[in-house]
């Protein structure tokens, strides 16, 4: 069973359209959304979540098809959105006797062993939390209630590179089981690349592309060379080229490229700004 399927998802705004948006999150496997600040990363998720109405197309989360998705399967989904919604004056322990009364799959013992893990004082209003220890109050909460989809919306923003670290490291371990899936978004393409198993391009509303992440790494690379060289090689090898004061920089299909030829390894990061641009 996937954890989250979505077909031909479409929502529009002024000046902005997403449409047939398909997306398939696999048990078990962790799925990066990508994209830049107004691609409709945080549009995907609210239509997900049903903070927005969508105009055409399906969701399924956890294999339930309804309308009224989420509150089917509310219990066993984890949100922790760019904004943690928790009232300023609540401490973390107040929090969690509130989520007691709030899901019925609440594990008190789990959210005090998290709170330790974390660092996060009881005491302390969230008010006077740092960014980084709000984030972590809010996955804190998110794996209290044994979720097993998490959705995270720029969880990682903002947050210094130790937290940063800290929070990866965590997701990374909720999904050792194959029943736990996340979906992640983020403009900050390095966390994801360590993360994800699966990242999807979403620029404009577009989805660009889909793909498990190993696999894309072992398909393209970066090739340094002459102009010379570069005229010989066959075009369907190609895929965006850059001039430099040192030579041509490109970005190839290495089965493509003749045998003898060193090609080096791309990151995502690069991969995507170059989808970007391609689609410009």
């Amino acid at each position: 069973m996937n954890a989250l399927e979505i077909k031909n998802l479409s929502k529009s705004f002024p000046g902005f359209q997403l449409s047939d948006f398909n997306l398939t999150l696999p048990a078990g496997c962790i799925l990066g959304l990508i994209g830049e600040n107004g691609a409709g990363k945080s549009t995907v998720i609210k239509l997900i979540l049903g903070m927005l109405k969508k105009e055409g197309g399906s969701i399924s989360i956890l294999g339930k098809e309804n309308a009224d998705t989420l509150t089917l399967v509310r219990e066993d989904v984890g949100v922790v959105l760019d904004e943690v919604g928790i009232p300023e004056c609540l401490n973390a322990r107040q929090v969690g006797n509130i989520m007691r009364h709030t899901f019925g799959n609440w594990d008190d013992t789990e959210y005090a062993r998290l709170l330790k893990q974390l660092s996060l004082p009881e005491n302390k209003p969230f008010r006077d939390l740092s960014r980084g220890m709000k984030m972590k109050l809010g996955i804190a909460v998110a794996l209290s209630h044994h979720s097993r989809l998490l959705i995270l919306d720029e969880a990682t923003s903002g947050l210094d590179p130790v937290v940063r670290d800290e929070v990866v490291e965590m997701l990374g371990a909720f999904t050792r089981d194959e029943n736990h899936s996340i979906l992640i978004s983020s403009h900050i393409v390095s966390d994801l690349e360590r993360l994800c198993d699966y990242v999807a391009f979403l620029h404009k509303g577009r989805l660009l592309l889909v793909e498990e992440k190993d696999r894309l790494l072992e398909e393209y690379g970066i090739l340094h060379c002459t102009r010379e060289q570069f005229d010989r090689l066959p075009c369907a090898a190609v895929r965006r080229r850059k001039e430099t004061p040192y030579g041509i920089e490109a970005i190839v299909r290495r089965e493509a490229i003749p045998a003898g030829i060193h090609v080096s390894p791309i990151s995502i990061e690069e991969l995507f700004v170059f989808m970007v641009k391609e689609a410009r």
